[in-house]
């Protein structure tokens, strides 16, 4: 879906968290950075993401790793999903969709039969030059801190 890949300079996004913190590229300089784009907060496959996430965060840590979690929700229900999942990395609050169509993740997707436009669950590992090192499109829910820390 997505037309970056691998080795291509990440898009300069600027976006607001569950908090109405200002987020961009430029703040994560010398540091890895994994931004993951997911549909909805606090749906089945979106929560199982973000908790094995959470529940490798000091994994992320310990590599130099920033994460930065994106999806087109109110910063309200961001900040429920935060709290409820007691996540401890930032969700922006993309209800522009200036960051999600800056990445190119939004398009047509099918669910049960029908189309209409949405987020496809795709992240990106960027390195500490704001190079792209990594395009993770077929993401698995439940084991995507595995497929990040490969």
């Amino acid at each position: 879906m997505t037309t970056l890949k691998k080795g291509d300079k990440a898009p300069d996004f600027s976006g607001l968290d569950q908090d109405g913190k200002p987020h961009q590229l430029a703040d994560y300089n010398e540091k890895k950075l994994v931004v993951f784009f997911y549909p909805k907060a606090n749906t089945p496959g979106c929560t199982a993401e973000a908790c094995d996430l959470r529940d490798n965060f000091e994994r992320f840590k310990a590599n130099n790793y920033e994460l930065l979690g994106v999806s087109a929700d109110a910063q309200k229900a961001q900040a429920k999903f935060k709290e409820k999942y007691d996540f401890p990395f930032p969700l922006l609050a993309d209800e522009d969709k200036s960051v999600i169509q800056a990445f190119g993740v939004w398009g047509p997707k099918k669910f049960m039969g029908k189309e209409y436009d949405g987020i496809h669950r795709t992240t990106f590992v960027i390195d500490e030059n704001g190079i792209i090192d990594d395009v993770i499109s077929d993401v698995k829910t439940k084991a995507h801190a595995a497929q990040i820390l490969k």
